[in-house]
């Protein structure tokens, strides 16, 4: 089945909300008008049940179908990113330093627009749960809305994400088995050597060549630990050290991410990051602390529900324009901890030939609106059929 009628009848509409809350973007768990114009618009749609605070700012909305059936999640997010927009939209940002560059705007106006369309036609079994979540963007708020008791509390057996995909036609899909984004690291290194004039090295040891020869090296650890056959990306990023031309410094500090596609392959990063960095740094006379911070967990998409979510997307898009083995991103996103509560699955839509995501000229196209509102409703309605 193509794009519903009824959705491309007020697909205007949702790109209206779209733009509005473009207009006035939030960030993290302070979406306190985001999350009040997403409430208002449910009640009016006369969703069953609104419930507001899950997870500090998050909203569910439940739309019960006409009988019993599965309970399913759809979830969107909510918050923005502190970018300055650079674009000249009519309905750019009003708030400086704060940007709707990742989407997210357009994931709550779609999911609102399945809202209003479940709601009015009732054409399924079972329950909705839609999902909206506050602090995706670097908060964890997907593990504060589990951890407030989400899918408990609404019963929800599956649990569905959907993320624009910028370089992907509109209208076409991607979704895979296994890790689709990946976990999430954070590292510090902390050399320290002994200070001294920079005309006279031998009577220093020297943290910022030692610095320059462990960065060569932490590369080593994907090309020689890793199995090539999974994947693994080290990046240091920055490098604070010194305070004048002539004078060797006593202290360097390195930072970094570490991403990463599965549990197995993390482990090894942190174990060779620690092993390689206080191995090198030690043979070289310097001292060295570390310190690890793991943050969001791998998505991983459950087999069933990938299936299943493919199987939807062919419906609404027809199978040439699904892709059942996307390539998988090292992005990170927390709806990763409700893919740990529930089993589920994650899929991009493509929103054609835009910026890219955390760009200051990206722009959610409004033109995946139908397709993307279609999707969420059948899945609900082929859900209740199965």
């Amino acid at each position: 089945m193509p794009v519903i009628n009824r959705i491309a009848e007020f697909a205007d509409e949702v790109a209206e909300w779209r733009r509005d809350f473009h207009t006035h973007p939030e960030l993290l768990y302070d979406v306190h008008r985001t999350a009040g114009r997403v409430k208002e618009l449910l009640e009016s749609f006369g969703v069953d049940e609104v419930v507001t605070g899950i997870g500090r700012t998050g909203v569910v909305g439940v739309i019960k179908g006409r009988g019993p059936g599965r309970t399913i999640g759809l979830r969107a997010d909510m918050d923005a990113l502190p970018i300055n927009e650079k674009t000249d939209s009519p309905y750019k940002s009003q708030t400086p330093g704060k940007m709707h560059a990742c989407g997210h705007d357009g994931h709550t106006a779609m999911l609102l627009g399945a809202a209003k369309y479940l709601a009015e036609t009732r054409n399924f079994d079972g329950t909705a749960v839609l999902i909206f979540q506050p602090a995706e963007e670097g908060g964890a708020g997907g593990r504060a809305m589990v951890e407030d008791g989400l899918m408990d509390r609404f019963g929800i057996e599956e649990v569905f994400g959907m993320h624009n995909m910028p370089g992907t036609p509109i209208g076409h899909f991607g979704v895979r088995h296994g890790g689709i984004m990946a976990a999430s690291d954070q590292f510090d290194i902390v050399i320290e050597g002994s200070g001294g004039h920079a005309a006279m090295p031998h009577n220093a040891v020297d943290p910022v060549t030692i610095s320059a020869q462990l960065i060569m090296a932490l590369q080593t650890i994907v090309s020689r630990n890793v199995d090539p056959m999974r994947s693994a990306v080290l990046s240091v990023t920055m490098m604070e050290a010194g305070e004048a031309f002539n004078i060797i410094p006593q202290i360097v500090k390195l930072t970094g991410t570490v991403r990463t596609l599965d549990e197995d392959v993390r482990d090894l990063m942190e174990e060779r990051l620690k092993s390689v960095t206080k191995g090198l740094v030690g043979s070289l006379g310097g001292t060295v602390s570390i310190t690890y911070r793991r943050g969001y967990p791998v998505t991983v998409n459950a087999p069933g529900p990938s299936d299943f979510a493919a199987r939807v997307a062919a419906e609404v898009a027809g199978e040439e324009r699904v892709n059942v083995s996307a390539e998988a991103t090292m992005g990170g996103e927390d709806f990763s901890y409700m893919l740990q509560a529930r089993p589920g699955a994650y899929i991009f839509l493509g929103n054609g030939d835009s910026s890219e995501l955390h760009s200051d000229t990206y722009d959610f196209n409004d033109e995946s609106i139908p397709v993307g509102v279609s999707y969420w409703v059948k899945l609900v309605e082929t859900a209740s059929a199965d």
